[in-house]
């Protein structure tokens, strides 16, 4: 079905500017949530090269072409614009478009923007307004913060490698990187926020994220059963350690997951399948002593499950209440009925190339009941150089000669 979709001058973000310098992925997963809330984001690239993230991805083809599967998951919706730092006219140019902007978001190490002449005391001086993001792998200050991190090396820092898989397999990482994407998704929060409080006061921010403290804090009751009660959480696979029949389970056919967390989800289970006996066996009578038993109940269980497939069983205990779905690959979670209704996937046009077809996430907040995705395709590299800077009042030869000076 076609989702609805909401005007672009009417979405929450319609009107903010945004200079987007991130690179690969925490800092450009940040950008595309504000494009997708409406933002006009201006990514701001390195002439000849861009985004790592243009070179990174499942096809070498497309890494040739600057157009990595990387770049294009979370750039479409932004405008690309060159621009060489390193030069004094790229500087000024620079300066001229944080004057107008909203928001300046970047991933750089600690230092970078200081070391190019836009640090936060330079930028607060050219637009007192302007909400400024840096996203980095363990924050501005701290023993840590010069170090170069990458999602792999913040899942282990932060304890969640530690957490995941079982005894057998040792650490594991999250099969998707979800360090960048928490990090993005919190700096994507905290801007909207400080543009709230703008709005209210006039006053600008300087936000300082850390993907290694927000990584932390995504393990949820991981780390407070740590900080409250002294119990680290042990690696038990695809098991609950809250609760107990509570996690994937073998069927005819497929795997199921089956989250029977409150008692009454646990007794309708149990005659859903087939094992009224259950019930009265002291071993899984109550919350703890399930726990405690967790394996044999795990058996019985699977032996009753054995009889359908994990379809038929996700549809029964599903329309009895009970919480159970379906393991599925990616494939397959895209192709789910429910996604496409609810428009979470989006088709545009390839970059450079309006015969193809390229499809991309929108995100699954919903606004006044209308999905929103991007309206653009991912930027071919300095796309819009030329358009952007108009915007900023250069003329076309002044804008050449930036080009020939080594500028854009």
């Amino acid at each position: 079905m076609s989702p609805s979709t909401t005007a672009r001058d009417d979405l929450p973000l319609a009107g903010i500017r945004v200079l987007d310098l991130t690179n690969v992925l925490a800092g450009p997963f940040a950008g595309y949530q504000l494009a997708l809330m409406g933002a006009d984001v201006v990514k701001v690239e390195v002439p000849g090269a861009g985004d790592l993230a243009r070179q990174l991805g499942a096809s070498p083809e497309l890494n040739r072409e600057r157009l990595g599967a990387s770049f294009l998951a979370q750039n479409a919706g932004k405008r690309s614009l060159t621009l060489n730092l390193k030069s004094d006219e790229g500087r000024k140019v620079m300066e001229r478009l944080i004057g107008d902007a909203d928001v300046l978001v970047e991933n750089f190490r600690p230092g970078v923007m200081d070391r190019l002449g836009f640090g936060w005391d330079e930028l607060r001086g050219i637009n007192p307004g302007l909400v400024y993001c840096a996203v980095s792998g363990f924050g501005a200050d701290g023993p840590l913060s010069d170090r170069p991190a990458y999602d792999q090396i913040i899942q282990g820092l932060s304890g969640m490698m530690d957490a995941t898989g079982t005894e057998e397999s040792g650490p594991l990482r999250a099969g998707f990187p979800i360090a960048d994407v928490m990090g993005g998704l919190a700096a994507a929060f905290a801007i909207g926020s400080a543009l709230v409080r703008r709005e209210r006061t006039g006053r600008g921010s300087h936000l300082d994220v850390s993907m290694l403290e927000t990584a932390i804090t995504a393990l949820g009751w991981g780390a407070s059963n740590h900080l409250s009660a002294g119990v680290e959480p042990t690696r038990i696979g695809n098991e609950n350690a809250t609760a107990a029949p509570s996690g994937t389970f073998s069927t005819a056919q497929g795997m199921l997951n089956i989250a029977a967390n409150k008692q009454e989800q646990y007794e309708i289970l149990c005659r859903r399948i087939g094992a009224p006996e259950l019930l009265d066996d002291p071993r899984f009578a109550a919350r703890e002593s399930r726990k405690a038993n967790r394996a044999e109940l795990r058996a019985a269980i699977e032996e009753h499950l054995a009889k359908r497939t994990a379809v038929e069983w996700e549809e029964i205990l599903a329309a009895a209440g009970v919480p159970a779905a379906r393991v599925l690959s990616v494939r397959d979670a895209l192709e789910l009925e429910q996604i496409d209704h609810r428009g979470l996937v989006r088709t545009l046009a390839f970059p450079g190339d309006e015969e193809r077809e390229l499809r991309v996430l929108g995100t699954g907040v919903h606004v006044d009941g209308a999905s929103l995705g991007p309206d653009r395709s991912p930027p071919l590299l300095g796309e819009h150089t030329d358009q952007v800077l108009h915007e900023a009042g250069y003329e076309q030869t002044d804008i050449d000669a930036l080009r020939e000076a080594g500028a854009l």
